[in-house]
């Protein structure tokens, strides 16, 4: 398992990855008119500063974020992701990443609402304070996956679930599996994106299979590698999880992952993959 406080890995390659994803799929929700929920059950305090004691230890935002921030030509398909961090940052110079609360505050529209959860405490006040008097938003001191139980299905049937567990806990793996085998049951036609660390190939393998066999019928396996090498105590690769993607989300998705590997990746090396789990 992991040492995790977000506040040490904010802005690098695995949140270029799970966001510029986020983004699709909430631009996905977005083409019909019709209200949506966003759940997010471990969101974190909404907003980093890279400039911040912890950030600064490792600088890991250098090897993501940094390096596609003044990048150009910037594909259609990141465009709208990296304008949410340049939002942030209205003059120009990279110092603040958003969350995933604020990401997908941005992309909600008058009908829509987020519900954030938050289990940590000085992290939960934090979130609470960013968004204090916005009524399109509701944050709740609680568990992720109690969350999932509290606030599943949601009263406009429509809606993306982001679990993006901190893995520090025994048994992550097995305890995501089965809270979103139980989600699921709750609410069949949501749209779930679940992030995960990659692992040794036995703990990988492990999950898939828990995954593949959980019943649900649309999956896509996202993974993305910085290098084919693991280090101890350092991520080099990571995945998502995605039930019911929206319609040509794949093809989208396989296209910012080659682009991320070309411009994230060390000497043109690391991989990613994109293929269908379970299928109709």
């Amino acid at each position: 398992m992991l040492a995790y406080r977000h506040q040490f890995h904010a802005g690098n390659f695995a949140d270029v990855f799970k966001h510029a994803l986020l983004v699709r799929l909430l631009l996905a929700l977005r083409r019909k008119d019709k209200p949506f929920v966003y759940v997010d059950t471990h969101a974190g305090i909404g907003r980093y500063d890279l400039k911040h004691a912890w950030a600064q230890k490792n600088a890991e935002y250098r090897t993501g974020i940094e390096r596609i921030f003044d990048h150009g030509p910037i594909p259609p398909l990141v465009a709208p992701y990296l304008d949410t961090v340049r939002a942030e940052n209205p003059d120009g110079r990279l110092r603040y990443y958003p969350g995933s609360p604020l990401i997908a505050r941005s992309m909600l529209r008058a009908g829509d609402r987020a519900v954030l959860s938050e289990l940590n405490k000085k992290d939960c006040a934090a979130l609470q304070a960013l968004f204090v008097g916005d009524r399109q938003v509701v944050v709740h001191l609680m568990d992720g996956y109690q969350a999932l139980k509290a606030q599943l299905p949601p009263r406009e049937r429509r809606g993306l679930v982001l679990i993006d567990s901190s893995f520090d806990r025994a048994r992550e793996f097995e305890r995501l599996a089965e809270a979103l085998q139980a989600a699921h049951q709750r609410w069949a036609t949501g749209v779930y994106a679940l992030w995960f660390p990659l692992m040794e190939p036995t703990a990988m393998r492990a999950f898939e299979r828990q995954i593949a066999a959980s019943g649900i019928r649309r999956i896509l396996w996202l993974d993305f590698r910085l290098s084919s090498k693991r280090e101890a105590g350092k991520l080099t690769g990571c995945g998502m999880v995605v039930v019911n993607p929206p319609y040509g989300f794949a093809e989208e998705a396989a296209s910012i992952l080659d682009w991320l590997r070309r411009v994230l990746a060390p000497a043109g090396g690391g991989a990613a993959h994109c293929r269908v789990l379970a299928g109709e």
